[in-house]
């Protein structure tokens, strides 16, 4: 088991940046790939123009390719910003005002996920108060998911780069998968296993893949140090995508690596091996 054995999609926010957006699907499906996933592409609006969503619509739908998952409304993603729903005020708002047109975007093209990005701590608030505005949001992503038919994924990240990111380990992101499913009933709340995050974080890869590999509802990876392609790195990524799929993970593994100085294109030479 291992590389071969898996369902690769290619992460459009990270992967092929030196194309316009609406030329990379068609750049994955030219290097081969039939499944993409996005970040929320408009880092400055929750509403885009229904042109732009359109446009978007019509580039992936024309380049043949798949979208398996996008992330809501984020803020500044990337950038300084690690996600909106629990950021008291106008952020707020703005994922709310998000929650449909995203819904609705991935619907349209068959996406089964949708990730929530929590959100940094505030300086001066409380963070219970944070957490409670949070738990409200992700309750209203989860129905707006469970009526396209899609899972809402809740993300790890690593704390040396995310340092007032609140979710820096996997039984963080577990507990609240574990509240919005109590709360919701739908039982659609899932976990998103980073490997490059957790692995950042100093945690045990095994150990979290057994633990946890149950709740898993998506998967993304990247070689630690440096975020590159696997192979510039140290993880091992074949044996744990293997130890996965042995514990019953099925499901796509995002490529959400940096290509480096080279072009996007031509990192993908791992996979041959």
């Amino acid at each position: 088991m291992g590389f071969a054995d898996q369902r690769f999609n290619v992460n459009l926010s990270i992967l092929f940046t030196e194309l316009p957006l609406l030329e990379r699907p068609a750049a994955a499906a030219a290097a081969g790939f039939t499944a993409v996933e996005l970040w929320w592409p408009w880092i400055d609006t929750p509403t885009p123009e229904r042109s732009e969503l359109d446009a978007l619509k019509r580039a992936i739908e024309d380049a043949g390719v798949q979208l398996t998952g996008l992330n809501f409304y984020a803020g500044q993603l990337p950038g300084p910003d690690r996600g909106a729903l629990s950021i008291p005020g106008e952020e707020s708002e703005r994922f709310r005002a998000n929650i449909d047109v995203a819904a609705d975007f991935a619907g349209s093209l068959g996406a089964t996920a949708l990730n929530a990005l929590y959100g940094n701590r505030v300086e001066g608030v409380d963070p219970a108060e944070q957490d409670a505005l949070a738990l409200e949001n992700l309750v209203l992503a989860a129905r707006a998911a469970d009526r396209i038919g899609a899972i809402l994924l809740i993300e790890a990240l690593n704390k040396p780069e995310s340092p007032l990111y609140p979710l820096v380990s996997a039984p963080a992101a577990a507990g609240i998968v574990d509240k919005v499913n109590n709360a919701t009933g739908l039982g659609n709340a899932r976990f998103l296993m980073d490997l490059y995050h957790l692995s950042v974080n100093g945690e045990d890869l095994p150990a979290v893949i057994d633990e946890y590999a149950s709740i898993t509802g998506h998967v993304q990876i990247a070689d630690n140090p440096g975020r590159g392609a696997p192979g510039t790195g140290t993880l091992p990524l074949d044996d744990l995508l293997g130890r996965l799929k042995k514990a019953g993970y099925d499901g796509w593994v995002g490529l959400e690596y940096k290509p480096g100085d080279r072009p996007s294109a031509e990192t993908f030479d791992w996979l041959s091996r």
